[in-house]
């Protein structure tokens, strides 16, 4: 399947789509941490004077967004306990409660601890559809973890385990915050029909757009990092595709 990577910012991804040309938008935002997000392979500046600024900036980009996804299509926030629940009001605003789906929690289970408060060990991904009645969904498969199910699969629930990328995995790019591949691998194939369109504003690594081709989806990415997109097509022409711009 087709995958194209641009290097502009979200505005002007959008702006070069049809209306109504795409089945998921799937974002992975700075997080709006304060800091520079740093990696071997690559860098970016996560840090706006504060949280209105952060919200008034992804306001602009999901609301030019909204028009270019099918009524049949979905929206996956990818956020952390910083900004999730700012957002999440944000798209009740611009789509209504009615449409939000999941309010998913990807458990990674690594990093550090603080002595003054539970362990962070978690993202939130808000999930939204245009139409409550129409949206596309195949519900995931997990393994089963009780001991009567051994052996066999169960629906994914709300709560995704699925652990970080640590150190000597062999998918570590070194860009920062690179999210896992079988964690795209399951929000992909579970909101996004075989042979639709998966667009990725923020792609960083290119994680959305080699599991999108794995799985059969035609694939549009961008981000204002040329390292990003520099690892983004190589990761895709490994993966036995020749990436588009």
């Amino acid at each position: 399947m087709t995958a194209t990577v641009t290097q502009t910012d979200w505005l002007g991804l959008v702006a070069t789509m049809g209306d109504a040309s795409v089945d998921l938008l799937y974002a992975d935002p700075p997080f709006n941490t304060g800091q520079t997000q740093t990696g071997r392979a690559g860098a970016y500046q996560d840090a706006w004077p504060d949280t209105a600024a952060w919200i008034a900036w992804l306001r602009e980009r999901l609301a030019v967004s909204l028009p270019k996804i099918r009524p049949t299509g979905s929206v996956l926030l990818h956020l952390d306990w910083r900004t999730s629940h700012h957002a999440r009001l944000l798209l009740d605003e611009l789509l209504g409660p009615d449409r939000f789906v999941n309010h998913l929690i990807w458990s990674y289970g690594l990093g550090g601890s603080s002595p003054r408060r539970f362990a962070r060990k978690h993202d939130d991904i808000l999930w939204y559809c245009l139409d409550p009645n129409r949206y596309w969904f195949e519900p995931p498969m997990v393994e089963a973890t009780s001991r009567r199910m051994a052996g066999r699969l169960k629906k994914a629930t709300d709560v995704i385990e699925i652990p970080a990328i640590n150190n000597m995995a062999t998918e570590r790019t070194g860009y920062p915050t690179q999210k896992p591949l079988a964690l795209l691998d399951l929000l992909v194939g579970a909101c996004c029909p075989p042979g639709g369109l998966v667009v990725d504003p923020c792609c960083g690594s290119g994680t959305t757009l080699v599991a999108a081709h794995r799985l059969g989806r035609r694939a549009i990415g961008a981000d204002l990092n040329p390292q990003a997109v520099e690892i983004t097509r190589s990761r895709l022409t490994e993966a036995g595709t020749t990436p588009g711009a």
